[in-house]
């Protein structure tokens, strides 16, 4: 038959290829190893490494864990630019950032590692001396790209010192420009991305999709579990009240809906753009618990997860509230955990 070739040669065999994992890594994030949010990711990125045989060292603001040991981590708790904590926090994060950098690309230029991670706003410098000494880099995103995260929760760029004065001038070359990510972007072997949303950002860049690595988050299903449902219909918020996550728009349908026998319970710290949307829209069945560290224990007293994020690079809530079963209302932006239909509407 046209077209078809009979008794074809067996095309050779070619061995799997055994994947290579690095010898030394160098690791640094603008935040501590052990405790909460992201020093709990930092934890298990480095636990893993260590665990691979593979960690070199790691260079962060803090140690508080004992698993990893203590010679594997330079902790900057005492630096030098604690001086400078008088400072605007513009001014000061600004220097916090730049002297983690500084020192992560010290330790680069030595020569000793052969992979390179931190995430986005912490590494530029360290990604030159990464790039021009032929060391493979991973930068983490933990939204979105720059620019479209900018469209959908606008920034102020911070303003620059007026003072016409070394110190003045020496001042402002402490802010982080946005442009500091977008040279982190390109300079990067790798990008890691935490949903389908945020990798969609990059994409619509112009950036390679081969350049985008995607690395959904986890939750311990050990400590986040279902607990007993309440005897009333109780709706629960975990985040900063803050505009970027939505809270407007909860306590507004909230108020709408006017239920009988319900309530709303907003766990996280309350920001001052919350405050008129909490006095607007108040109801006496809202109850306002601030920021906890045991979320684990309000998640699993709750009916479902309310969660209308309007930007994320994937909320680690939406996995602690899917481990606790509870149904979700979320938006896309919030992550993948949730499929429409199926453990909540989108």
């Amino acid at each position: 038959m046209s077209g078809e070739t009979l008794n074809p040669t067996a095309p050779p065999r070619v061995a799997p290829r055994t994947p290579r994992l690095p010898k030394s890594l160098l690791y640094s994030i603008f935040a501590r190893i052990g405790g909460w949010g992201l020093d709990t990711d930092a934890f298990e990125t480095l636990r893993a490494s260590y665990r691979g045989g593979f960690l070199g060292k790691a260079i962060a603001y803090d140690n508080r864990q004992n698993e990893i040991p203590a010679s594997k981590i330079q902790s900057l708790r005492w630096h030098p630019v604690r001086l400078l904590s008088s400072l605007d926090r513009p001014y000061y994060y600004g220097a916090k950032k730049k002297y983690l950098d500084w020192i992560a690309s010290r330790q680069l230029g030595t020569g000793q590692y052969d992979l390179f991670h931190s995430w986005s706003g912490d590494c530029l410098e360290s990604l030159r001396v990464a790039q021009g000494k032929g060391i493979p880099s991973i930068v983490e995103i933990p939204t979105w790209h720059r620019d479209f995260a900018e469209r959908v929760a606008p920034r102020a760029e911070p303003l620059r010192s007026k003072q016409r004065t070394p110190i003045g001038r020496w001042k402002n070359e402490l802010v982080l420009r946005s442009g500091r990510s977008i040279e982190e972007y390109d300079l990067a072997t790798l990008l890691l991305v935490l949903s389908e949303r945020a990798a969609e950002t990059f994409r619509e860049s112009g950036m390679a999709k081969e350049k985008l690595f995607y690395l959904p988050r986890g939750v311990d299903v050990q400590r986040f579990k279902p607990g007993v449902r309440p005897p009333i219909f109780r709706a629960i918020f975990s985040g900063a009240l803050i505009e970027r996550k939505g809270i407007h728009h909860l306590l507004e349908a909230w108020h709408r809906l006017n239920l009988k026998d319900a309530e709303l319970w907003l766990l996280g710290s309350i920001h001052e753009e919350a405050k008129p949307h909490l006095k607007e829209f108040w109801r006496a069945n809202i109850r306002t618990i601030g920021f906890a560290r045991d979320v684990e224990k309000y998640l699993s007293q709750a009916t479902i997860h309310i969660f209308p994020s309007q930007l994320e690079g994937s909320a680690k809530v939406t996995y602690e509230a899917a481990a606790c079963g509870l149904p979700q209302v979320v938006t896309r932006e919030s992550g993948d955990v949730v499929r429409d239909g199926v453990e909540g509407i989108i």
